[in-house]
């Protein structure tokens, strides 16, 4: 089972360009729906109110299909606009999207058939009926202007085919029908008022539009920077407690050597005769005191980012020799057994680190074993390399394995913590991390423990031809 080594930070990254157009375009999508509605009732109370001027005065077969086609895509958009209400409202992104192209065709289509008016009126209705239905026309392009400018693809598509579909209606009729050349005239002019009055509104629009798309980038930045400084609140906050909970700790663990020196000191004072049997115990209460200010410092320099990695060639079965040596008075001390076992192997890496992650695990070996022994070995895998400490102590129950390598962290029902500090997997977990290798650990209660430290392919490159073994070097490839 692997452990996973890293604290349950989530860390604050400023979304990408992508990610903010999507949210943007998603809540301007947003916004033209909510203003489809006051459109929509606009244009059912000024439909019957042009049937009502052009009737009598225009050719009737086209206008009752023109105003039919009209009603029937105002009656299509009304039940458009609940379909979104229920399905698209409360969601964003992409699903706005899809319910703009599935539905984008009906803004084009109302824009041609209010353009359309114009012609059913042209050379049939009396002067003031075409210029109230041209000013419909133009009021229909001018709420335009405040309902779809928002999403601007869509307010574009509409404003084109309103004009060229007036276009059309003005100019068409008199080149085909061979209009005379003052009406004509008249015509042209007309047309050429419709495009400048598209320019203005197509100018107008992308103007609203930019107003609107800064606004809610703003937003979407005020609200990137809330979420950050949420983060960063919170994650002082952790900093705060786990400072407290570890200042705690440390001066727990702290007392208890500090006090026993001082009462040892204070018996070999008065009874200078019983020195042979106080200094062994001053001994181990000055370790215990170095051990809990090794430990503390090497947390603060990993934390601080200032422990230095110094790669170099490192012998497997003398730095085994090497621990063996160091360890086997303690494994003795307790009648037990320690075994290494690695075949002749040079790695590349830290012989500090790497020293101090497996005397770590050792030491925590022989602190929980009570009977049989420990070992110490490294196995060769196709992609990396796996140092194993293996153990027959009291092993650590399911509940436990994540939190062991937390801070100050001790099982209370295991025998044989009372001199642990609980950093010393704390510390394996943050120089794992620093060097690149995986941790894993299986255990199973009372019948032993096995840490595997693993060290990929990626941490096994060779240095530079020129460079010294002491200098720092990231590496990719195996070596």
């Amino acid at each position: 089972m692997l452990v996973d080594t890293q604290p349950a930070t989530h860390q604050h990254m400023p979304a990408s360009a992508e990610v903010r157009d999507e949210w943007v375009n998603s809540q301007l999508i947003g916004v033209l729906m909510d203003s489809a509605m006051p459109a929509l009732v606009a244009a059912f109370l000024a439909l019957p109110v042009m049937v009502y001027l052009m009737a009598g005065e225009v050719y009737a077969p086209v206008l009752v299909i023109w105003a039919a086609l009209l009603s029937a895509v105002l009656a299509y958009r009304y039940r458009m606009i609940g379909l979104y209400r229920l399905r698209y409202d409360s969601v964003g992104g992409p699903m706005r999207m899809t319910f703009i192209k599935r539905y984008g065709w009906t803004w084009v289509a109302v824009g041609v058939l209010w353009g359309a008016s114009v012609g059913i009126t042209v050379h049939q209705a009396s002067v003031q009926t075409q210029f109230v239905c041209a000013l419909v026309v133009m009021g229909h392009g001018l709420i335009s202007l405040t309902t779809f400018s928002a999403y601007l693809p869509l307010f574009r598509r509409y404003t084109n085919a309103l004009v060229l579909s007036m276009l059309v209606s003005l100019l068409l009729p008199s080149v085909m029908g061979g209009a005379e050349p003052g009406a004509l005239k008249m015509m042209v002019s007309m047309a050429l008022l419709v495009l400048i009055f598209w320019w203005l509104l197509r100018m107008a629009g992308d103007r609203l539009h930019q107003v609107q798309r800064a606004s809610l980038e703003l937003q979407f930045a005020n609200q990137e920077l809330i979420d950050s400084l949420t983060q960063q609140t919170r994650a002082s906050m952790r900093a705060v407690t786990t400072k407290n909970r570890f200042l705690a700790s440390a001066a727990h663990d702290l007392r208890q050597p500090v006090h026993a020196l001082s009462l040892y000191a204070d018996w070999l004072a008065t009874e200078p005769e019983m020195a042979r049997d106080i200094a062994p115990r001053i001994l181990q209460s000055t370790r215990a005191i170095n051990e809990l200010f090794d430990s503390l410092f090497d947390l603060t320099r990993i934390d601080a980012g200032n422990y230095k990695v110094r790669l170099q060639h490192v012998d497997v079965q003398q730095l085994f020799a090497d621990m063996a040596l160091q360890f086997e008075p303690v494994a003795a001390g307790k009648s037990l057994r320690l075994r290494t076992h690695a075949r002749p192997t040079r790695i590349w890496a830290d012989p500090v680190v790497l020293r101090r992650i497996l005397g770590n695990l050792v030491s925590n070996a022989l602190r929980h074993t009570q009977k049989g022994g420990v070992l110490l070995g490294l196995r060769h895998r196709e992609d990396m390399l796996m140092f194993e400490v293996w153990d027959t102590g009291v092993g650590i129950a399911r509940e436990h394995q994540q939190a062991i390598f937390q801070e100050f962290f001790r099982v209370s029902q295991h025998q044989g913590t009372e001199d642990s500090l609980g950093l010393g997997l704390t510390i394996v977990s943050k120089l794992a991390t620093l060097m690149g290798y995986q941790l894993a650990l299986h255990s199973v209660a009372n019948r032993g423990s096995v840490f595997r430290v693993m060290l990929p392919a990626f941490t096994q490159g060779e240095p530079a031809e020129n460079a010294p073994d002491s200098e720092v070097i990231r590496v990719s490839t195996w070596g």
